[in-house]
């Protein structure tokens, strides 16, 4: 071996690729040391280059981490908090039953049924998962195999008009939901991303699958399998058949697009998709799954129960009141149970009885307001061609369900036929019968002229009319078609059960509420003559005078500060003065009675006596009575407000004689029994009666009455013995007549004979019914409470009250029952201790009228004084 080389040493010459004698040792030639050098220094470059790689590689990364840390605070800085997270809920509708618990209405900006993970089939769940993202259970919100899968899809078929395909999780779909902006974009599914990790962070898989199952929009108004299950197949979730939750399961994909009334094949195909995922997962086998590929997707199309007539306004009521409680967001989101006090019985009475009645009054002063429209079509041509302009002609509004829009085809003088398509399009046809339209008088200057004496008068060949077909059909005649107008004999009048009813929409309208006085729950509401026609509730929202319904607020405020029944009142001639002048009141009738007792003046609604008790009392405590009663929130302190000259709805008034039913107890009326939230919680529950023991069952339960007592029940039951007699020899007697059982009521006429009221109730029922014009005109001369609102009360609580037992009255312990002679007959009164029935006390003031002092802060009563009647200013009755 030779040692290092030393200085001035020389390099042995390199022999690199040459052949020659051996070295001195006998070696042969020695390697040269140059390559060596050059190979070093390829090492040393190799290596160079790698640490510069992983330089770069390193700087990147530092750099990708902080970028990556930038957008992920950027992204995520406006996202939902874990919080939030945890607790949300999708948005579900309310729904409102009826007091039998039959649906009245579902409330809701998407219709939602929310159904706990638990109460899903699990077929229902596993579809979904093996449809939308095989794996949901393994994955931490984000899949990456289904990423690079989508990936490679779409950069092979890139160019080719295919839409590129997702790999969003079921995770990832939830946090899309919960993400105010759906647009396609790279911020959103970084958002989507970050959200996804989160919430797998923050909540279980089966969290995530009750949100996403019940949050997906699955085609037609559904949200969520529930409503989808009810939509397309009209069952319930735990009914589905397997083709049938594998067919929910596919429409993800895109619900228009695969609904199978439209689209019966996509559907299918589909649905055969997700089925073999299935299989593939080896949730069901391949022989079930062949078996549910056999049959074609069969829909059955979401049939809603039929509403409960009449109940619109009812319902509308109950929306206002509960967005005015709870918002908006949470009535039509919140998945609100809605237990309301309506009794749909009584609702269908309710509404058949206002409609009778206003057609009644419609048909007695209203006249004939001509036909809806007329098709020029000319004879020749008018069997072939009729059908199709009728087509054209909308139903007018407020035109009833069971109407018809007819055509009239020829007629005679006293007979008219009319043709009309059924509802699939089959003509049909009737007759109208001149004997049936006495009521269809012709209008001359605004009022009705006389009965009509041929057909003619009432309608021409071509008029477009409203009609009430005949219950029952007969065959069409055979034979010549019918002489046209004016040609031959009238024949006989054909069969009842071949004439039709010409029918009208009526001008005026009205209201009725009903309610149980116990409780305050309101059981039947109609706020005019259709909804479909006026939305506005006259129940609730229109402000009418109530005329004489209002004097029970003053006799009671009366009777309050010890007057008897038999206490006598002058009735005779007055003048008040006012600021507007001196005002003639009078009485209904014009007459005068004289010396008349405080129960008679009620009976027969005296005017002036009225306000002489008014006077007497001070109009400033009758005041406070009717705040107290709810009959209105305030009120002027003047003697014409005692006659009704002010304003109330038909709900207050309902609730004011509910609580005189009550004896004095304050009460409310209210639609809305009880909210729950989804969870079953209380939310809210009417005020009122209240069982705090009903939960223990090892107790009786004990109903305890909170409600104020807001009027001495002494006074309170004098009242109604007086307003009996109202009923019963008084203005009310249409009312009451042959309904054989304890009724106290009282009519109302407002000025000019533009209200019309009647208020009454039993011991179990209250009702008030209203009739009038929306612009207030006259009903007509002598058009008052007895006349046009008692008859409809009177048939609906004919209707009400079938198969209830007879109640009584509840008499309290401080008054005594007596017979007194009234001047009218003997009646029976209610007395207090200390009052003599029949007496009647000597009342200091002129003209029979005390000069009581007014209450503090309040202006002195305007005076009376001695004039003639002037009836210009009409009387209320």
């Amino acid at each position: 071996m030779t040692g290092p080389l030393t200085a001035g040493e020389p390099l042995a010459p390199s022999t690199r690729g040459k052949t020659g004698a051996p070295g001195p040792e006998g070696g042969g030639n020695k390697p040269p040391r140059l390559p060596k050098r050059r190979g070093n220094i390829l090492v040393r470059a190799v290596r160079g280059l790698f640490g510069a790689i992983l330089g770069v590689v390193l700087l990147g990364g530092i750099v990708g981490a902080v970028a990556g840390y930038a957008a992920y605070e950027h992204f995520s800085a406006d996202l939902p908090d874990v919080d939030g997270l945890r607790n949300y809920q999708p948005p579900v509708m309310s729904r409102v039953f009826a007091g039998d618990s039959r649906l009245l209405a579902e409330l809701a900006t998407e219709r939602r049924i929310f159904v706990p993970v638990s109460a899903i089939p699990d077929i229902v769940k596993r579809a979904f998962i093996s449809a939308e993202d095989q794996n949901f259970y393994t994955h931490r919100g984000i899949d990456p195999f289904a990423i690079a899968r989508a990936a490679v899809f779409d950069l092979t078929h890139a160019g080719q008009g295919r839409r590129p395909i997702g790999a969003s999780t079921i995770t990832q779909q939830v946090a899309k939901n919960m993400l105010l902006d759906s647009e396609v974009s790279f911020s959103r599914k970084a958002k989507e991303a970050i959200l996804a990790t989160r919430i797998e962070q923050s909540l279980t898989k089966d969290r995530i699958l009750e949100l996403y199952l019940n949050e997906i929009y699955l085609g037609q108004g559904a949200y969520g399998v529930a409503a989808a299950a009810q939509t397309y197949f009209n069952k319930p979730l735990d009914q589905l058949t397997l083709a049938e939750a594998a067919f929910l399961a596919a429409l993800p994909k895109a619900p228009n697009n695969l609904n199978p009334f439209k689209f019966p094949e996509a559907a299918r195909s589909r649905r055969d998709y997700v089925l073999d995922r299935l299989a593939e997962d080896h949730v069901i086998t391949q022989a079930q799954a062949a078996e549910a590929k056999a049959g074609p997707v069969i829909p059955s199309e979401f049939r809603r129960p039929p509403p409960i007539p009449g109940a619109d306004w009812f319902t509308e009521e109950v929306r206002r009141q509960l967005i005015a409680r709870f918002g908006q967001d949470s009535t039509t989101q919140g998945g609100l149970m809605v237990r309301t006090s309506l009794n749909p019985s009584l609702q269908v009475a309710a509404e058949k009885s206002l409609r009778d009645g206003l057609m009644a009054y419609d048909r007695k002063m209203g006249g004939w307001r001509g036909a809806v429209g007329h098709l020029s079509v000319s004879q020749p041509d008018f069997e072939a061609k009729w059908p199709a302009a009728l087509n054209q002609q909308p139903r007018p509004p407020g035109m009833l369900p069971g109407w018809m829009v007819a055509v009239v085809a020829s007629e005679t003088d006293t007979e008219a036929k009319v043709e009309w398509l059924n509802k699939d399009g089959g003509r049909e046809s009737a007759m109208l019968v001149l004997a049936d339209l006495n009521w269809a008088r012709a209008l001359r200057d605004g009022k009705p002229g006389p009965a009509p004496r041929r057909l003619s008068d009432v309608v021409q060949p071509g008029d477009i009319v409203m009609i009430e077909p005949p219950a029952v059909q007969l065959p069409k005649p055979s034979g010549p078609p019918m002489p046209a107008k004016g040609k031959g004999s009238a024949a006989a009048p054909p069969p009842p059960a071949n004439r039709a009813k010409l029918m009208q929409i009526p001008a005026v309208q009205g209201a009725l509420v009903s309610l149980d006085p116990q409780t305050g729950r309101v059981l039947a509401m109609v706020g005019g003559w259709s909804y479909d026609q006026s939305q506005f509730n006259r129940a609730t929202q229109a402000n009418r005078q109530p005329g004489s319904s209002f004097k029970p607020i003053v006799y009671l405020t009366a009777l309050e500060k010890g007057i008897s029944p038999s206490q006598k009142f002058l009735d005779a001639p007055v003048v008040i003065d006012t600021p507007e002048g001196r005002w003639r009141p009078g009485n209904f009738e014009g007459t005068f009675g004289g010396p008349t007792s405080l129960r008679v003046a009620l009976e027969e609604s005296l005017n002036l006596v009225t306000l002489r008790v008014a006077q007497q009392v001070g109009i400033q405590a009758v005041v406070d009575n009717a705040i107290a009663f709810h009959m209105v929130d305030s009120m002027p302190r003047v003697l014409p407000a005692a006659l009704g000259a002010v304003d109330t709805t038909v709900l207050r008034e309902a609730g004011a004689y509910a609580s005189f039913a009550t004896g004095g107890r304050e009460v409310m009326p209210t639609l809305i029994d009880s909210v729950q939230d989804p969870d079953g919680h209380v939310v809210f529950r009417a005020p009122g009666l209240d069982c705090g023991d009903c939960a223990d069952a090892s107790k009786p339960p004990e109903i305890a009455d909170g409600r104020r007592q807001i009027a001495d029940p002494d006074s309170v039951f004098q009242l109604i013995t007086m307003m009996e007699g109202v009923v019963q020899r008084g203005t009310g007697v249409p009312a009451g007549k042959g309904l054989n059982r304890p009724i106290a009521g009282k009519t109302g006429t407002s000025q000019e004979f533009a209200d019309a009221w009647f208020s009454g109730f039993t011991p179990d029922l209250v009702t008030v019914v209203w009739v009038g014009f929306d612009t207030p005109a006259t009903l007509g001369n002598n058009e008052t409470g007895a006349a046009v609102a008692a008859p409809i009360w009177h048939d609906y609580m004919a209707r009400a009250l079938a198969g209830r037992p007879v109640l009584s009255f509840p008499m309290p312990a401080g008054v005594t029952m007596a017979q007194w002679d009234s001047g009218n007959g003997m009646v029976t009164d209610a007395f207090k201790d200390g009052q003599i029935p029949g007496a009647s006390a000597p009342i200091s003031g002129g003209l029979g009228v005390a000069s009581a002092p007014p209450a503090d802060g309040a202006p002195a009563p305007a005076p009376i004084v001695h004039g003639g009647v002037d009836n210009s200013m009409g009387g209320l009755y």
